[in-house]
């Protein structure tokens, strides 16, 4: 009997092209996924992800599901499958659903955090999963620039001109932005930290946080300020808004599926 089971991922992005497979056969969390999968049921398997996060972003808890008549527990997947991932990925948890559930047809809100190692020099622990910048950031006008976003308006200003969405209009529930200390301020010229923008939305454009933490950080620099972020929206223009950020500061940090009936929290 057909069961379809959904899998919480999480992976370091650092090697891989992104999620989705690809053609030209380089390496994906979705290709390795497939991989470890086909392997374990000794037929064909194709997940269907949630979120299609790009080159070089990490995820704690992205989503994908599979159908199989594999007679495994579902709950057991995650253990099984691991043993044939690269230590880059691991399936947190795995459990049945309803047939007809898909992860790109439901309601969902999606929180990212994009983290900045703001200090005088870099640290090379922290390189994978952070950007590093020596500006002095101001957090308190990122903040500030950042509640402009919450709500619903058209991102297009915020999207990368490749995207193939038929509408650039979403949604941001909540948009912050917080100060970790990282270190003493002995002989520096200030205290290193980390700058984490936390954007949790109903739905994402191509490259839409990070141009949100490309621009958050213009501003935090004082190339533009708080004040200018309405009119770069307003403006539906690429150019107006900040670069995009580097990958490596990007992670999925948490998964809410709302629709009725089915509401689940991953993180």
């Amino acid at each position: 009997m057909k069961k379809r089971i959904l899998l919480c991922i999480a992976y370091d992005g650092t090697d891989y092209a992104g999620f989705q497979a690809q053609k030209s056969g380089v390496p994906t969390i979705e290709g390795e996924l497939n991989r470890a999968l086909t392997e374990l049921t000794k037929v064909p398997v194709e997940v269907i992800g949630a979120s299609r996060t790009d080159a070089g972003v990490h995820a704690r808890c992205n989503l994908a599901v599979f159908d199989t008549e594999s007679r495994i527990p579902p709950e057991k997947f995650a253990h099984a499958v691991n043993v044939r991932l690269p230590e880059q990925i691991c399936v947190r948890s795995s459990i049945e659903m309803p047939e007809d559930f898909h992860p790109r047809h439901c309601s969902t809100v999606k929180t990212y955090e994009y983290r900045i190692y703001n200090g005088p020099m870099p640290d090379p622990m922290r390189r994978l999963y952070t950007y590093f910048s020596r500006y002095k950031f101001d957090a308190e006008a990122m903040r500030e620039a950042a509640q402009y976003l919450v709500g619903e308006h058209d991102f297009k200003s915020f999207c990368s001109m490749y995207t193939s969405a038929k509408t650039t209009v979403r949604e941001i529930v909540r948009a912050e932005v917080e100060e970790i200390p990282c270190g003493t301020a002995d002989h520096v010229t200030h205290m290193p930290r980390e700058i984490v923008i936390r954007v949790s939305g109903k739905g994402f454009l191509y490259n839409m946080v990070r141009i949100i933490a490309g621009t958050l950080m213009e501003i935090g620099r004082g190339a533009k300020s708080p004040g200018q972020m309405p009119q770069i929206l307003a403006s539906l223009d690429r150019r107006s808004a900040g670069p995009t950020a580097p990958a490596c500061g990007l992670t999925l940090v948490r998964y809410e599926i709302t629709e009725p009936g089915t509401a689940m929290v991953f993180d």
